[in-house]
This record gives structure tokens, sequence and C-alpha cells, in this order.
């Protein structure tokens, strides 16, 4: 019976040493306060648009599921939500990467009718923080971790027409319904 209590524990131990990384997938709080804009219009991208983890090894980077949206704008002190990520933050298992180990990681966004982040790149519509290194990954019976280092960025907006641009359009129109 000592013998099966002493394989026994030894298997739990070897188990719990495998465990995987941990990291929270949010841009605010925790220590970490890394707005994402849209563009020039000093507005967050808001829920229309999608916010991945990749994990970032040897110069590729790996999606970490599941990703997350863009919180609403709200009113009065909460009109700048729409920069950060929507909570409940996603608890993410970082494939590969011990509990405890450091991972440098990238947070991409993208609006979501775009599907992938590789089809928004290829649009020019992806928005990509620097890399981030994270000491210690949670796991085991540490909290996950939380993106501390992580800085803000900005997500390509759609081109607007210049005013410029606007009145030449607007001028046009004119000149061919007078020709007429």
């Amino acid at each position: 019976m000592k013998k099966l209590l002493i394989t026994l524990a030894a298997v739990l131990v070897t188990v719990a040493s495998y465990g995987q990384g941990t990291v929270v997938l949010s841009n605010l709080g925790g220590g970490v306060n890394a707005p994402v804009l849209l563009g020039d219009t000093g507005h967050g991208p808001g829920p229309d648009y999608t916010a991945q983890l990749f994990l970032s090894s040897g110069g590729t980077l790996t999606a970490i599921t599941p990703a997350t949206t863009f919180r609403q704008a709200g009113t009065g002190a909460q009109v700048i939500a729409d920069r950060y990520t929507a909570t409940p933050s996603p608890i993410l298992e970082v494939p590969g990467v011990a509990a405890g180990a450091s991972a440098t990681f990238v947070l991409r966004a993208w609006k979501t009718s775009l599907g992938t982040a590789d089809a928004a790149k290829a649009a020019s519509q992806l928005g990509e923080s620097a890399p981030v290194t994270i000491a210690a990954l949670g796991g085991g019976l540490n909290p996950p971790a939380n993106l501390i280092g992580l800085a803000g960025f900005t997500v390509p907006g759609v081109p607007e027409p210049s005013i410029i641009a606007l009145g030449v359009l607007g001028a046009s129109a004119l000149l061919l319904r007078r020709r007429k």
C-alpha cells in the first residue's frame, strides 16, 4: 500500500509540473493600461473589432484562443471604454509553455467582419502591439499572469476622403448637372 501511495504522489507531481502557463487577455487592469485606438479618431475600435493574443517564438506568431472583442463606448468617464478589451477577460492557456516560464506575446486587433488576422493584414487593416515578454506565466497554484509592459497601439481606420476631395466631387457633380 505504501508503494502505491508513493507512486500515486509521484504521478500527481509529474502531471502538475507539465501544466500549461496561463495569461489574462486584457489591456486594462492588474498593472496594465494599453489603450487601442482606431486610426486618428481618438476613439477605440469598439465591439465590432476582435482582439487576439499571439505567442511570438522564433519570428513566428501563433494564435492563442479564444479571442475577444472590445467594449462598447460609454458615457461620462466611461466614454473611453471602447479602447479596452471586453470583460470578463478570458484566461488563456499558452500551448507549449510551462507555468512559471517566460513567454513573448503580441496583441493584434482587426475588424471582426474581415475574419482572421491574416485577412486583416492583407487588407492593411491590422493593428498590433510591440512584443511584450512576461517573465513568469501563471498556472498551477499561481494566478494567471497579466500583460504587464503591454503598450497601446493603433488599428488603421478606413480611410475617409479629405475635405478637398469631397469639395472636388461636389463641384464635379454640379458641373455635370449644369451641363445637361
